[in-house]
């Protein structure tokens, strides 16, 4: 698994769409330095672009990158070569290559401004690490439906409407059952229904770090009453990592079964 980890790991960072990925969040990162002498502004900024960003393009790569090598995959099934080996390793090699662009890409310009010597480290710390955990994830789940669909249209398809119920759908569900239920205490259902989301649950963990969850309101509260202890800062760690497993672990068994 480690040598094709490796192979696909290079290969798309060979990749001019790799290049593209890194200089995009070099530029971010520079412009908002340069248009914000607040770091912590300038977090906030990114976070909006990461958290919508991110997970669009660990999608569309992960689902691009396994119907273009689709006949190498071929290939290497015909080799005394574990599935799940082959998968996994093309799996991680697509995620760890755009996490490295994101964390290089938008690191390489608040490190030169300083970012050690500033508060804002943990903050910027926690939105790279989050980030990564959305990259991780939707990678996973570009993998899962690539696998479950032969077709290269649908595929891309259920992709992209993956990534718009994830992003935007859900969020409005959420807030249409909030305020159609008003009358009845939400607290639990606020709570399991953010951390049902990867999405918004590293939203609410980025803007509890940052001290703006009074921006949220009541539910803000409630967020910062849970999620704002260690216990919740464990659970909603917990969680980002079930969110990596549990799609790593269908790829595995969908591997196995499926019939090329």
């Amino acid at each position: 698994m480690l040598k094709i980890l490796k192979y696909s790991f290079f290969d798309l960072m060979r990749s001019r769409w790799s290049y593209v990925y890194f200089l995009f969040y070099l530029l971010l990162g520079v412009v908002l330095l340069f248009l914000n002498n607040d770091l912590s502004k300038a977090v906030i900024t990114l976070m909006n672009v990461i958290i919508v960003l991110v997970p669009l393009i660990g999608t569309i790569f992960g689902v691009m990158y396994y119907y273009n090598s689709k006949e190498f995959t071929e290939l290497l099934l015909a080799q005394p070569v574990k599935r799940s080996s082959i998968f996994l390793g093309q799996y991680f090699g697509v995620a760890l290559s755009l996490s490295m662009s994101l964390i290089i890409g938008l690191g390489l310009p608040f490190v030169f401004y300083g970012i050690f010597n500033s508060g804002a480290i943990w903050d910027f710390s926690l939105l790279l690490v989050t980030g990564a955990f959305l990259t991780l994830i939707f990678t996973a789940l570009a993998f899962v439906i690539a696998l479950a669909n032969e077709n290269k249209i649908k595929g891309f398809g259920y992709a992209i409407l993956l990534w718009l119920f994830m992003a935007v759908i859900y969020d409005g569900i959420f807030l249409i059952s909030l305020v159609y239920f008003e009358d009845y205490p939400l607290d639990k259902f606020s709570l399991v229904a953010t951390m049902l989301n990867p999405v918004d649950l590293s939203r609410v963990l980025i803007l509890l770090k940052l001290d703006i969850s009074v921006l949220l309101g009541y539910t803000g509260a409630v967020f910062q009453k849970f999620f704002g202890t260690s216990f919740g800062f464990i659970l909603s760690s917990l969680m980002l990592t079930l969110w990596v497993i549990v799609p790593t672990l269908f790829i595995q068994r969908m591997a196995k079964r499926k019939d090329f």
